[in-house]
């Protein structure tokens, strides 16, 4: 039996700075080869406002986490 695994593309922000977040979400999703993709943020309110604001300006829809984790954002389209 073959194991699944999760392919879908990550980015990681912890330990960045929020002064570079804004440039690194730009390019991960508008070069990614595909969605959905997600953006690991941690639980800083700061980090998700600051990759919201990024995807709300390129017109990108999203989910927030799920029901036990919000600490990622999944880019849809």
């Amino acid at each position: 039996m073959k194991k699944y695994r999760n392919t879908t593309p990550r980015l990681d922000l912890h330990g960045v700075k929020h002064k570079s977040v804004e440039v690194i979400v730009e390019n991960f999703v508008i070069f990614s080869e595909r969605l959905p993709v997600e953006i690991i943020t941690g639980q800083s309110k700061i980090m998700k406002d600051i990759v919201i604001e990024v995807l709300n300006n390129y017109g990108y829809k999203y989910t927030i986490g799920d029901f036990i984790n919000k600490g990622y954002i999944t880019v849809l389209s």
